[in-house]
Parts: C-alpha cells; sequence; structure tokens
C-alpha cells in the first residue's frame, strides 16, 4: 500500500503519496486551504481514495529538538485525522477499513530549506516556485521516511 506525506501549512499545504512499492514518491500537490478542518478532510479523503496505509506529517521540531507553535499544529492536524479515518470506518467508506490508515508524526527539521536548495538548483524562482516549494517539501518528508523503512 501507498504511504502519503503532508507539509502542513497556514496557507498551503504540500502532500505526496508513494508509489505501490513504496520506493517512489508518485504525485505531489498543494492543498490551497487556511481552515485545517478543510485541510484534513482533504488528505484523508485522497489517502481512503488512492489505498494509502500511512499518513507522514511533517513535525517541524526547534533545531534544539524543542516543540515549538508549528509542531503543535502539526500535532492537531494529525489528531484531527486520526479522529476523522475513525468516523470514517465507523460510518464506511468506499475502503473496508479507513482506521488501517495510521498518522504519523514525522521529523522534518530543515525540509524546507532543502526544498528552497532543490529549487534554486533548478532555476525555479517566482510564482512557480510559490506554487511548488510545499510539494518539495511534502516530497522530501516523504523520501525520508521511506529511506527509514529500509
Amino acid at each position: 500500500m501507498r504511504i502519503m506525506a503532508a507539509d502542513y501549512g497556514d496557507a498551503r499545504t504540500g502532500v505526496a503519496v508513494s508509489d505501490i512499492s513504496r520506493s517512489l514518491t508518485g504525485d505531489t500537490w498543494v492543498i490551497h486551504s487556511r481552515k485545517m478542518n478543510d485541510v484534513a478532510d482533504s488528505i484523508v479523503n485522497e489517502a481512503i481514495n488512492r489505498g494509502v496505509s500511512c499518513i507522514v506529517v511533517g513535525y517541524p521540531k526547534n533545531m534544539d529538538g524543542s516543540i515549538g507553535e508549528r509542531a503543535e499544529k502539526s500535532e492537531i492536524l494529525a489528531s484531527l485525522m486520526r479522529t476523522m479515518l475513525s468516523e470514517k470506518a465507523v460510518t464506511g467508506s468506499d475502503r473496508s477499513d479507513p482506521c488501517l490508515t495510521q498518522v504519523v508524526l514525522w521529523d522534518e527539521r530543515m525540509t524546507t530549506l532543502s526544498a528552497h536548495r532543490i529549487l534554486d538548483e533548478t532555476g525555479t524562482y517566482g510564482k512557480k516556485r510559490k506554487k511548488s516549494i510545499d510539494a518539495v517539501a511534502a516530497s522530501l518528508i516523504l523520501e525520508s521516511y521511506l529511506d527509514s523503512l529500509k
């Protein structure tokens, strides 16, 4: 089954999904919403539709390992998605058991900086950069998680 990663942001959330073999990042996209409930609902629905077994939420700890405001928001998003998945399992959905989809927090320190570096190297600037930075960050979170499984 596939694995999905999310890089949550106040205005945009990057999402990336692995291929079925869990070895490469497949699709990436950005959710444009400032409402956490809408973001969570969109991610959960896509996860169910794509047969995702694990949603990895970027957990941006501070460099000293402490938990700041951004990490707290990621915790809330992860909790909200767990609740939504449980509710969908109770009420029924397209997939036999959405509760099989687990939600995990994944340390993503420096991911956005790395994404900026990648876009610098590819000469991606301006509006194009703004559209893709969150999806690139989600891809890096996903790749890091996939590497940990090997």
